[in-house]
């Protein structure tokens, strides 16, 4: 695990609040899922983010959300290309393991908000994989660079208007769709979303240890 200063290159603004720092990678290595511990260069202040790149990439990019009480990512959101940022990491076990990708059929990976990540990275990491994504969202501008994910592929589930695919709560589409026995499914994002969700996959039969979980709090 490194703790190095790293550089600036790009930012990239996907709505109002929510952005992707490119940020140089200089050799960092690390598992796609996996998260990092970032700040500003000299500050005090870092907070976890998970990986939002492909563990081939040039760069190291990282999805952000601008809260209104979080320092961190007003910070980051100033910084201009050139700036350093500080990183811890690779850090986490939120993974898929060789063996799955070895026997498993099928990957379901279930987010909400900025918990896309991860899977944007085992994605563009693991690019044959079979699997589809369920973006919980509330409005369909949130469906963050769904043009990256395989057509029919990707189905975002809008609560706060209807121009998604799904109008309704990430939770709404798994009551209404059939799951494939056997499949893995992954889950990021707010601690609700994910026990709400966990509890309807297992009334579907899927298994405890094909159901693997990272929360957002």
């Amino acid at each position: 695990m490194s703790n190095d200063k790293h550089k600036i290159l790009g930012v990239r603004d996907l709505t109002n609040s929510t952005y992707v720092l490119e940020i140089e990678r200089r050799n960092l290595k690390f598992e796609a899922g996996q998260h990092i511990l970032l700040g500003k260069a000299g500050s005090i202040h870092h907070r976890e983010y998970s990986i939002y790149s492909g563990v081939n990439d040039d760069l190291l990019e990282v999805l952000i959300k601008e809260v209104e009480e979080g320092m961190v990512s007003k910070n980051l959101k100033k910084l201009k290309i050139g700036d350093e940022v500080e990183i811890q990491g690779p850090l986490g076990f939120f993974t898929i393991e060789d063996d799955f990708l070895k026997n498993a059929n099928r990957f379901l990976f279930l987010a909400s908000g900025t918990g896309i990540s991860p899977f944007h990275s085992m994605i563009k990491s693991l690019p044959t994989m079979n699997y589809r994504v369920i973006h919980g969202i509330r409005y369909a501008e949130e469906a963050y660079e769904m043009s990256h994910y395989a057509p029919k592929r990707y189905v975002a589930c809008t609560s706060r208007d209807e121009k998604g695919d799904f109008h309704g709560r990430l939770t709404d589409y798994l009551k209404q769709n059939t799951i494939e026995p056997h499949t893995h499914c992954y889950l990021c994002g707010n601690f609700e979303m994910i026990r709400d969700a966990m509890n309807l996959l297992e009334e579907k039969g899927i298994p405890q240890d094909h159901l693997h979980a990272e929360v957002y709090f």
